[in-house]
């Protein structure tokens, strides 16, 4: 005798035409068949495409002041000298110290952040957040107070910087050097994030498994953790690379303005600022395409939603 509650009874079935459907049925207590449920066109998937006028308004207006200075860059830009321009041997010092600079600082970040990130993701210990806010506090904090910072610690006179010379005789402040130091201060935070981010949303159970099969901490990180986390480690990394190219306030502060040396891209156009704002102008137009690309890979890559 067959129950109401018996799988071959109408009680366990419901049809499609109750929920707007064509009227096919499907088993829902017992794991049958079951079809897609699908909005009808003119329903309320069409209300996602309206933007109230009230949010339309003050968005298109914070679209246009964030791409009207941009805009006007690229309309400024003298274009018919261009060429003279990106010829000058000081663009190209500057570009390349910047390129090389900031690749150093990336690597400088990826050694030193990657083992905090987890240390940060993985561990537990007392002060935790606090230590993350201090981690995270280059973010926040001026450029120029960061510079002040670096030549306080690590400058000729400096906390650690005085043992440094007089044991090792390195002297950072005012050297190519002390570039990647300070523009790695500034950087390093981006990874952080971003590898700490990736490492919660890891399973830990993986490298759990790992180590009862007898593999040792760090065996498990790097032949299992490493891998999973790498997208997060190579978007973290090409943020704190466009990061570094950019910097300039601890950068003047803490290395000065040396060409050749320490003069950067930013601290080449603040330079020709004052004295040839057509030269200011292209070299802005070279840092704006440079970080419009490493945007856009980085977009492509790992920001786009599934």
């Amino acid at each position: 005798m067959t129950g109401p509650d018996q799988p071959g009874t109408a009680v366990g079935r419901r049809t499609t035409a109750d929920a707007g459907g064509t009227g096919a049925s499907a088993d829902t207590l017992t794991g049958g068949p079951q079809r897609p449920y699908r909005r009808r066109a003119g329903g309320r998937s069409g209300a996602r495409g309206r933007t109230p006028l009230p949010l339309l308004l003050p968005a298109l207006l914070g679209l246009a002041f964030l791409l009207l200075p941009l805009i006007a860059l690229v309309l400024r830009t003298p274009w018919s000298s261009l060429p003279e321009q990106l010829a000058a041997p000081g663009v190209w010092q500057a570009l390349r110290l910047s390129l090389v600079t900031a690749t150093a600082a990336t690597a400088v970040s990826i050694v030193l952040g990657v083992p905090l990130a987890w240390l940060l993701a993985r561990t537990e210990f007392p002060g935790r957040g606090l230590v993350r806010a201090l981690v995270t506090l280059p973010l926040v904090l001026p450029p120029v107070v960061g510079g002040v910072a670096l030549l306080l610690a690590l400058g000729r006179n400096g906390v650690v910087g005085r043992w440094l010379e007089a044991w090792f005789g390195v002297t950072l402040p005012f050297t190519t050097a002390g570039v990647v130091v300070a523009e790695a201060f500034v950087a390093m935070p981006f990874l952080v994030i971003s590898v700490e981010g990736t490492l919660r949303a890891a399973d830990p159970r993986y490298e759990e498994a790992a180590t009862t099969l007898g593999a040792s901490r760090f065996t498990a990180f790097r032949r299992v953790t490493l891998p999973l986390i790498a997208p997060g480690i190579a978007a973290g990394a090409v943020l704190a690379w466009a990061r570094a190219l950019g910097e300039f306030g601890a950068t003047i502060t803490f290395a000065g303005n040396f060409p050749g040396r320490t003069q950067t891209m930013p601290l080449a156009v603040y330079l020709a600022l004052q004295s040839d704002p057509a030269a200011a102008i292209t070299l802005s137009l070279v840092l704006l395409a440079v970080s419009i690309a490493v945007l856009a890979g980085l977009r492509d890559r790992w920001m786009t939603a599934p």
